[in-house]
């Protein structure tokens, strides 16, 4: 029977929402200079197209039409308000002035309006521990329980730190303006952080039916190309490589139904051969700058993986050696779980197991299901099966994806 065409429509925009949206309200709240005015404008535009691209069809440039009827519905939200003598002649203005200065902007100016906005959120009058958050929530389309899962908080807690954001930008009169190169030292560190945030939502998503969302990685990267484009930074290409190293292995981390594959168990001849030589490339750069961090060791570790043969013939001692150094970097309690596994790897299950209990003794990643799940799996290795059994149930009990739990329920069955 075929399709009826409201609702091939409704399909369409859909697809254009999922591809587009974040996009289309990157350029509404640049130009209105107001989320939350901005958001309700790009609503009412998907909402409108919803009827009118089922009569006179969808438009050549959906996002062009879609910012364009934003700003009618902008216009005419005000004029509800009673602020449209104040506000539109304005609004109009920046409208009028889009065309121009996309094409006449200075060499580095930022080329894309998401990635423009999320240095607008990375302002350095914002506090810190808002930057990120804020820009997740509201430029990246991530909702407050994925941004909370993301930063291991509770979700009225980071829900308070976004309105106080917000809040921040519009009572200080922040500007939605392009920084200047001179601005990119002091905001990058948050940029790139947003972005990767952005990346491991969608290489293993934190919540849902499905391990993986490829569209924020797949968006992650391309924002990571552009940045890589206007600042040849070592921790920007250290950045992408890691994200396309680890994008090579998406074919490899699931069945056809759905659940996990763990890397040693993975086939290799799924592996994506030319992302790999892009992320290789890209970590030998920035390497050989000598002013390497934090993504630029991890995207060496994930190199170390992605050109081992099998999990038994990875260099285990050299993951370990780089996660010592990622630690003296960066230290938290997230890289101390994964050199303990590594650690696993290289001297056995119960040197690792000395590591995680210690980590969990003092209180850290309690809540965190993974470090339960990997302490489960190194009890198993290690013939510890009561423990393995109780690490298991622990880890199903904070998991929030289905395919995780499924994975690990198994393992639990296995025992």
């Amino acid at each position: 029977m075929p399709v009826p065409i409201d609702s091939m429509n409704r399909q369409i925009v859909d697809k254009v929402y999922r591809l587009e949206s974040r996009r289309v309200f990157a350029t509404l709240v640049r130009l209105l200079r107001d989320f939350d005015l901005a958001e309700e404008a790009m609503h009412e535009a998907f909402a409108l197209a919803v009827t009118q691209w089922a009569e006179s069809g969808v438009p050549e440039n959906p996002r062009a039409w879609l910012v364009s009827t934003g700003r009618f519905k902008a216009i005419d939200a005000l004029r509800r308000r009673g602020r449209i003598d104040e506000l539109a002649p304005e609004i109009v203005r920046r409208f009028e002035e889009v065309a121009s200065s996309n094409v006449e902007r200075a060499s580095h100016d930022i080329e894309d309006d998401q990635l423009r906005l999320i240095f607008t959120c990375c302002h350095p009058a914002i506090d810190p521990m808002v930057q990120v958050p804020l820009t997740l929530r509201e430029v990246c389309g991530l909702s407050t329980d994925e941004v909370a899962r993301a930063f291991l908080t509770a979700p009225a807690t980071m829900a308070q730190r976004i309105v106080r954001g917000k809040a921040k930008i519009r009572d200080a009169g922040i500007p939605f303006v392009i920084p200047t190169a001179a601005d990119f030292p002091q905001r990058l560190e948050s940029v790139l952080a947003v972005i990767y945030l952005v990346f491991n939502e969608g290489y293993s998503a934190s919540s849902g039916t499905v391990a993986t969302r490829a569209d924020l990685s797949e968006e992650a990267i391309r924002l990571g190309r552009l940045l890589l484009e206007l600042l040849h930074d070592p921790e920007v290409m250290g950045l992408l490589a890691l994200m396309l190293l680890q994008e090579s292995r998406r074919n490899a981390r699931a069945t056809v139904d759905g659940d996990i594959i763990l890397l040693e168990d993975q086939d290799r001849n799924l592996w994506n051969k030319s992302l790999i030589k892009e992320g290789l490339l890209l970590v030998e750069r920035s390497m050989s700058t000598r002013r390497f961090g934090a993504y630029s060791v991890q995207a060496t570790i994930a190199a170390v993986h992605a050109t081992a043969p099998s999990a038994d013939k990875t260099d285990w001692p050299q993951i370990v050696t780089l996660y010592d150094a990622l630690q003296s970097i960066n230290s938290s309690p997230v890289v101390e779980l994964n050199r303990a596994v590594a650690v696993a790897m290289r001297d056995g299950p119960d040197a690792g197991l000395v590591l995680i209990d210690s980590i969990l003794g003092r209180g850290d990643l309690v809540d965190y299901h993974l470090s339960h799940a990997a302490r489960g799996e190194l009890c198993r290795r290690a013939g510890r099966v009561a423990e393995a059994r109780e690490a298991f149930i622990q880890a199903i009990s904070l998991a929030r994806q289905e395919p995780e739990r499924r994975f690990l329920t198994r393992r639990l069955s296995e025992l």
